[in-house]
């Protein structure tokens, strides 16, 4: 099986931050059969929730990574969910605070609608801290479905201005 490029996003809010992105970037240099992951360098970020922007919750520090995988989309998803366990992730509420999130964004060129795993992430192309470190680690990325992730990033800034 030829490898795959999967974009994973990073998140974390509660807890050491830092500390937290740092080991699950260990732990996706860790799969089975992945061969390499680069990561952006992790910027901050408003928590997001179901009403929107809310500056009142905890800030997140954000990352992307890139990931060489022969996992498939499904399993490489089952990986990530189990990382997030081991750092203590509790799914109580939509888009609640969380001491680690992955989210599974693009898995090469394949679109997926299955409840369980969407490809692409269905809002990737609607948030800059998935789209600014995404563009920083590979500059001529694509969104599929989207088109190329700078472009993407350069207009969310422009109509947020």
């Amino acid at each position: 099986m030829t490898p795959a490029r999967a974009v994973v996003a990073l998140g974390a809010n509660l807890g050491d931050t830092r500390a937290a992105l740092d080991e699950a970037v260990r732990e996706l240099r860790a799969l089975p059969l992945t061969s390499k992951v680069v990561c952006s360098t992790p910027i901050a970020s408003v928590a997001v929730t179901l009403d929107g922007p809310d500056p009142s919750k905890p800030g997140y520090l954000n990352a992307v990574a890139l990931v060489e995988t022969r996992l498939a989309p499904s399993i490489l998803l089952e990986a990530l969910h189990a990382i997030e366990e081991r750092h203590g992730r509790v799914r109580r509420e939509r888009w609640g605070d969380r001491t680690l999130d992955l989210d599974l964004i693009a898995y090469g060129d394949v679109t997926s609608d299955d409840p369980r795993l969407t490809l692409p992430h269905p809002r990737a192309h609607e948030r800059d801290f998935v789209l600014a470190p995404w563009a920083e680690v590979d500059p001529d990325a694509i969104l599929p479905g989207r088109g190329r992730v700078a472009r993407l990033r350069d207009e969310l800034a422009a109509g947020a201005s």
